[in-house]
């Protein structure tokens, strides 16, 4: 890279968005990421915003093109999870959840894509989740939101594909987070015994996967679901 591209990931204050944002920064890109509370790691710019808010998505975008340049690669990671069995689901807990896992990604998406089109050059991925194809009880409203994702990712590849942007999504399993380390024991072997691989992910494993889709070697794959997850969601 001759002058290193723009990344913005959404939701970069922890977990995987916090892994991919310090990927990037290792690998020499320009970093920003959106957060509602705490800051992105050393060497990337933290912007406040929410990705169901579209006013304050323009002004972060607006604020990451001031100070870094125009935003050539997304990874639109943001997302809330409100787990409960489907009777007991409210219509507010399904939409919330849609609202920010799959129209926050729409939203971010847009707003970078005016840019990209601009400089006939983009990468577009979306953070979607192994349940988004194989399902999981209790999450009818985040493992619709999670599939939600392929279908933006394939509309997106058709549409704006002839224009040097691809959008791919790439689907995590059980990843090693503050989240997983307060699972009772039981329940993480029990999840461990079901992951070929016989072991969760490091958030790193996955911020590399990302990494490289949004390099060169990856300009010719678009639409497509990489599975990080050990082998969990086989033929899905």
């Amino acid at each position: 890279m001759s002058t290193p591209r723009t990344v913005l990931i959404t939701g970069g204050n922890r977990g995987i968005g916090f892994s991919v944002a310090e990927e990037f920064v290792a690998a020499g890109y320009r970093v920003a990421v959106t957060a509602r509370s705490g800051e992105g790691p050393a060497g990337s710019l933290t912007v406040r915003a929410d990705v169901t808010d579209v006013a304050a998505l323009d002004a972060a975008f607006s604020e990451v093109e001031e100070k870094l340049g125009p935003v050539e690669i997304v990874v639109a990671n943001a997302g809330i999870t409100r787990d409960m069995l489907l009777l007991r689901m409210t219509a507010e807990d399904f939409d919330a959840v849609v609202e920010t896992n799959l129209g926050g990604a729409f939203r971010v998406v847009k707003r970078a894509s005016k840019g990209m089109l601009k400089a006939r050059f983009g990468r577009i991925i979306l953070v979607s989740s192994v349940v988004g194809l194989l399902g999981g009880a209790g999450q009818v409203n985040y493992s619709a939101s999670k599939a939600g994702l392929i279908g933006m990712a394939r509309s997106i590849t058709r549409e704006l594909g002839s224009r040097g942007i691809t959008a791919n999504v790439v689907a995590p399993g059980f990843i090693e987070t503050d989240m997983t380390a307060e699972l009772p024991e039981a329940q993480r072997a029990e999840y461990q015994k079901s992951i070929p691989a016989g072991r969760f992910a490091s958030a790193s494993e996955v911020a590399k996967v990302i990494v490289w889709l949004a390099g060169d070697d990856a300009a010719y794959i678009s639409g497509a679901v990489i599975p990080v997850d050990g082998g969990l969601g086989m033929g899905h």
